[in-house]
């Protein structure tokens, strides 16, 4: 299933200022996704393990305002947690308080057990899913979202709706609302987005999957989803 928000989104075009958002993590998914989310027109804030000073430039770029961890949910619509797998479990308590009622949290993360997290045990042994395992750590619902895309894509391949060059990008969810919010951003972008279910079935975008890194469009996208086994790859076990 595709969802598209209205066809007057226009990647290339800022738009007035209508949701906050909190990006925890500037490497280089979160500080792309702070640039494309401040020249939608979003009200962005940003955070780093390091602290806020050592963001000023990528203020000063995108107009975003650099904050503590603990700070960069207060009163967002939409939080971005893209840190480390490893880190999730060391982001601050009660890292949700104070954000809105209703706010969808984007799970960006990936599990690299041999080359930087280490093995975790839940998601080896007990078969849970990347982002499963990190709503358990935060808490909170997640969406999984850009967790298979190239970060300098996010810069360089936005098109317009309608675009025969678009690429797709899967989004797996069980909060229905929440996806809905995720698809918009994703279309004020510049990309489509593919329905890939629920958190559950988010193995299908996990690393080592045949969509994991694919710049297709809809089509490519579903098909890969399609074909990807729920055996996790040995490149991917600890």
């Amino acid at each position: 299933m595709v969802v598209r928000a209205p066809r007057d989104s226009d990647p290339g075009r800022a738009r007035r200022a209508d949701m906050k958002i909190g990006i925890i993590g500037a490497g280089n998914i979160g500080g792309n996704l702070t640039r494309r989310f401040t020249a939608a027109g979003h009200d962005v804030s940003v955070a780093n393990s390091r602290g806020p000073h050592t963001l000023t430039a990528l203020a000063e770029e995108t107009g975003a305002t650099p904050v503590r961890a603990e700070e960069a949910a207060r009163d967002a619509e939409v939080v971005v947690v893209t840190v480390p797998l490893k880190a999730v479990p060391d982001l601050p308590a009660g890292l949700l308080d104070g954000a809105a009622e209703d706010v969808a949290v984007i799970d960006t993360g990936n599990y690299y057990p041999r080359e930087r997290d280490g093995r975790i045990a839940a998601i080896e042994d007990e078969g849970l899913t990347e982002s499963r395992w990190t709503e358990r750590q935060i808490g909170h619902p997640v969406v999984k979202a850009f967790n298979g895309t190239y970060a300098r894509d996010l810069l360089e391949r936005p098109r317009p709706a309608g675009d025969p060059g678009r690429m797709a990008l899967p989004v797996a969810g069980d909060d229905q609302a929440a996806k809905a919010k995720v698809r918009r951003l994703i279309d004020e972008i510049g990309f489509d987005a593919v329905d890939a279910g629920g958190i559950d079935d988010s193995w299908r975008q996990q690393p080592g999957t045949p969509v994991y890194g694919m710049r297709g469009g809809v089509d490519a996208v579903v098909k890969a989803l399609g074909e990807a086994s729920p055996e996790r790859p040995a490149d991917f076990r600890g």
